[in-house]
């Protein structure tokens, strides 16, 4: 059985995060896919999009938004790097980001206006507020279905599992499930990786795997007697069918086919989970998917918030990300493909007695490159103790207008829901003008 959605973990509330969907492989990958291909707009700028989520919520004084002169409570252990812009300093344990600058884009003025885990899943991955009655999809779900397929592969990739779905974060909501996501559990880093149900072995495999198809199909057969939903039996038939086509692919197998790169390159994305998550996310996208999400996991910082930065958390996120940016603008690919980076929302100013950080809902940073958003900016502004914007706020529902934007796809687009209500995708929200002009 494969678990499409999450598994059992925990956050700082002692919820746990339910497993609240599992089928059989070949039907999980169904699900994670698009059951029609739709053009995207000719005025796209990004071809394809790299999402990287940093589950938890990272402390933004201490990574890109320092406060050296702050008193010690609030500036906190770290010193800082000066980067390539005049006058703009990162935290310490970002030298590698700090001296590219000029490749992205970051957002001081982000205001995540939500401090709660769950929602922010939502919130962030979405541009709406949380509604339990209406799940709103994700961008890359919004991606799966505007864009479809490309030479025949998963529109729709994440990287590992740290997405919060409690709260229908990262999912494809009222579009359907269809446009979920095809998730990947399993660790690059680890040295036999390989992506169940994209594996198969040999002839015998491949022989079990077309019986296990054509028994698939005995049964829609079957239920296209039984049920009443012509549209129902419709999609799952095209998913079934898309799903073994996929399975099958040689293109897939090579797309993910992460042993493929040299030690060298590896090496220089860091052999940490999500240093490679970065390198494979690299590949598939080259491969053809059009929208990859990495979840990264552990920023729930409320306690040795220093020492989970500087041992942990901004070393991997400042090598793989700075490998990412690097490889993607040798490429040629750093101008069609959107990079994105942020988390929950921010982290309290002021450091708690147990040396950590708690949640903190009115400040926050976010990242941007590539996709024909313009590199070396900074936007916006915090209050000398990082509290609260200032200058230039970005609101989550400007973030999606933006992505959406470089995305080529409609800010004015009008979905219907599942009960028939048109929903628009971004009522509200603005493209950032600093970033697209």
């Amino acid at each position: 059985m494969l678990n499409l959605t999450l598994g059992r973990t925990a956050d700082c509330s002692g919820q746990s995060r339910r497993t609240f969907l599992q089928v059989g492989g070949l039907a999980a990958l169904g699900l994670a896919l698009p059951n029609y291909l739709r053009a995207a707009s000719t005025t796209a700028k990004a071809k394809r999009c790299i999402l990287l989520w940093m589950q938890g919520g990272p402390s933004h004084i201490d990574s890109f938004d320092p406060k050296p002169d702050a008193p010690a409570e609030i500036r906190g252990e770290f010193g800082t790097v000066p980067t390539t812009l005049p006058g703009v300093r990162f935290a310490d344990p970002l030298p590698m980001l700090a001296q590219r600058t000029n490749l992205f884009s970051t957002i001081r003025g982000h205001d995540p206006q939500n401090g709660s885990h769950g929602v922010a899943d939502h919130i962030m991955m979405t541009g709406h507020k949380f509604n339990a009655s209406l799940p709103y999809p994700c961008f890359g779900s919004v991606v799966a279905k505007e864009r479809g397929y490309v030479d025949g592969m998963l529109p729709f990739v994440q990287l590992g599992s740290a997405i919060d779905q409690r709260f229908n974060g990262g999912i494809a909501g009222f579009l359907g499930d269809e446009f979920n996501p095809f998730i990947v559990r399993e660790d690059p880093s680890a040295a036999r990786f390989a992506v169940r149900d994209l594996s198969i072995a040999g002839d015998a495999e491949r022989k079990r795997l077309d019986r296990r198809y054509d028994m698939l199909n005995d049964l829609e057969t079957y239920q296209k007697g039984v049920e009443n939903s012509a549209g129902v039996v419709k999609a799952r038939d095209q998913f079934y069918e898309k799903a073994h086509g996929i399975i099958t692919s040689p293109a897939a197998k090579k797309a993910f086919d992460i042993a493929a790169e040299s030690d060298r390159t590896r090496e220089r994305y860091g052999k940490t989970q999500f240093g490679q998550q970065c390198l494979l996310a690299r590949r598939l996208i080259e491969g053809g998917v059009q929208f990859v999400t990495i979840a990264d996991g552990g920023w729930d910082t409320h306690t040795n918030n220093f020492k989970s930065l500087k041992d942990r958390l901004l070393p991997r996120v400042d090598r793989g990300l700075s490998a990412l940016l690097d490889d993607l603008a040798a490429r040629g690919l750093l101008d069609e493909t959107l990079v994105v980076w942020f988390g929950d929302f921010g982290r309290t100013p002021k450091v708690n007695p147990t040396a950590g950080r708690d949640h903190w809902a009115s400040a926050g940073v976010a990242l941007l490159a590539g996709g024909g958003v313009k590199g070396g900016q900074v936007v916006g502004q915090t209050n000398a103790n990082a509290e609260f914007v200032t200058d230039n706020p970005v609101y989550p529902q400007d973030l999606a207008a933006t992505i959406y934007h470089s995305l080529g796809v409609p800010l004015h687009t009008w979905y219907k829901a599942q009960d028939g209500r048109p929903i628009e995708l971004v009522p509200t929200g603005k493209p950032v003008k600093q970033l697209v002009g």
